[in-house]
This record gives structure tokens, C-alpha cells and sequence, in this order.
């Protein structure tokens, strides 16, 4: 009997972590399901791990900011006219210092209200060994999750994306503020006192936080917070880590051994399903 197939456009996974702190990952299925009688709105991704899973990508790329079709991403997901003119896609998303905002210069006024004019965290994390991280408030702790982070904890809150980006800026001076994503992947990882690399930091960077609240803005100081330890659906990793691409092959087949971050860990190598945002694929 042949396998159902479901078309989906691909997106970022969805993430939540269950009451034993294991991430659990879901798909959105925003199309056409092949077979009717089994439609779903929601994949459960932890379900398929250990199975047989092919990946067929059918060369339709959908941009997911004006949903035109296209035939190449200039980010994942957005074509080069979205890539221009969406706050999301500009350079102080990746370097929140840059944020300009306050200058009356966002691409998207009401964007920038809703995603970066409110309280962001600055937290240490654990992926491929401790790094400085910013993120929402409410992306937590999705964010963790996305980077494949294995500990994490919150050690500063401020007011904007603006002021998390000058507190990361601080921070990265001492420590990464990057993953190693084949580290991460490899699953080569050992755990870190986090609250002793938090006071450590603090202390170091004292002077600094100082001039920040100086300049008028309000920095609160989360040293009440425990860590939070982060397990991921994974049977094996992989000793040598083999990229797999869309573009280069349009159908990657394999049995699905994990998921971590935004990766799919085949026997066959490793998938980075958010890269690959706005790919129409069938999925059997």
C-alpha cells in the first residue's frame, strides 16, 4: 500500500518542551493534503522519529511575506523585494545594537511596536558550549529551543530590543554570542554551572551595565532564576555531520534519528528545515 503524502509549505517548527523539559516539535500543514481522508492542521514531528520519511521538494517557493511565488530565497523565506522593505528582514534583526526605531527610520512602525518595542531578556545559553543570546520575553523557550540549546538562564531584563543588544554587546566582548551548529548537532556538549558563569560575567561587566542604566534605562537583574535543562528527541548523532540542501537534491530520504534546533538528523545527514522556509514539499 503506498504511503500517504502531505504537501506542506515549510516553515520554522513549531516548539514547546513537555513537563519533562523535552522539546517537542510540530509542523504546519497550510495546504492541500493529498489523501483527504486524513487531514491534519498539525504534524507531530516527535512521532516520526526512528521511521522511514522522504522529503520531496516540488519547485514551488512561496515568499512568506508577500506570498508571491519565486525562484529564489535572498533569506530564508522572503524574496529579494520583501528582503528590502520588512522590518524583519533588516540588519538589526540579526544586530539588535543597530535598532533604529527610536530614529523614526523602522521599516515597519507597527512591526517594530509589536516585536521589538517590548521587554527582551538577555540570558546565557549552552548549544555548542555558553553564549549570550537576546530574545522576547514570550519566545521563551522557543527561542532556546531553536538554537539547540541544551541549558539556558535568563540573567537580565530590559525594557527594548535596543537595550538587549547593548547589554549583548557587553557580554560578547567576554563570550560568544554564536552557535557552533555541527558541535551542536554532534551532540559533543558538556553542561556548565550557568549561575556561576552569570555571576562571573556580572561582575566583570559591572562598570559597563552601569553606564547603560547611567544613560537611563532600566535594567533588572534576574538572579533569582534557575536553570533551565533542555532534552531533544534524538536516537543517535551523527559522528560526521553531511548538510543535505533542496537545491542540490530535491528528494532526501532516510530514517529520521532526532531533532534538534531547526534540524531533522537523518542516518543520511542533516536538514535545516528553517533554511528552507517557503519550500513546497510532499512529505510521505
Amino acid at each position: 500500500m503506498q504511503k500517504t503524502q502531505t504537501c506542506i509549505t515549510l516553515q520554522k517548527m513549531q516548539t514547546h518542551l513537555n513537563s519533562d523539559n523535552q522539546a517537542q516539535y510540530e509542523l504546519q500543514i497550510d495546504n492541500q493534503v493529498i489523501d483527504k481522508s486524513n487531514i491534519k492542521s498539525i504534524i507531530n514531528l516527535n512521532k516520526l522519529i526512528n521511521t522511514q520519511i522522504s522529503l520531496e521538494f516540488t519547485g514551488k517557493i512561496t515568499c512568506q511575506g508577500c506570498n508571491k511565488i519565486i525562484k529564489k530565497c535572498y533569506q530564508p523565506g522572503y524574496c529579494f523585494l520583501c528582503t528590502q522593505r520588512l522590518a524583519r528582514c533588516d540588519l538589526c534583526i540579526v544586530k539588535p545594537e543597530l535598532c533604529h526605531y527610536h530614529k523614526g527610520t523602522c521599516r515597519e512602525p507597527s512591526w517594530g511596536e509589536k516585536h521589538c518595542m517590548k521587554p527582551h531578556i538577555v540570558y546565557l545559553a549552552n548549544s555548542s558550549g555558553l553564549k549570550v543570546g537576546i530574545t522576547r520575553e514570550q519566545n521563551i523557550p522557543h527561542r532556546w529551543i531553536d538554537q539547540g540549546a541544551i541549558q539556558a538562564l535568563p540573567i537580565l531584563r530590559v525594557p527594548t530590543r535596543l537595550n538587549s543588544g547593548q547589554c549583548e554587546i557587553i557580554f560578547s566582548s567576554l563570550i560568544s554570542d554564536k552557535t557552533n551548529w555541527r558541535k551542536m548537532l554532534k551532540g559533543e556538549v558538556e553542561n556548565i554551572d550557568l549561575i556561576q558563569r552569570r555571576d562571573e560575567l556580572l561582575t566583570q561587566t559591572k562598570d559597563e551595565l552601569l553606564k547603560v542604566e547611567q544613560a537611563g534605562i532600566n535594567i533588572e537583574y534576574l538572579t533569582n532564576n534557575k536553570i533551565i535543562e533542555i532534552n531533544y528527541p534524538v536516537l543517535t548523532y551523527p559522528i560526521k555531520i553531511t548538510s543535505l540542501n533542496f537545491d542540490k537534491n530535491p528528494n532526501i530520504s532516510g530514517k529520521l534519528m532526532g531533532i534538534k534546533g531547526q534540524y531533522f538528523i537523518f542516518d543520511i545527514g542533516v536538514l535545516n528545515i528553517r533554511k528552507f522556509s517557503g519550500y513546497e514539499i510532499n512529505m510521505g
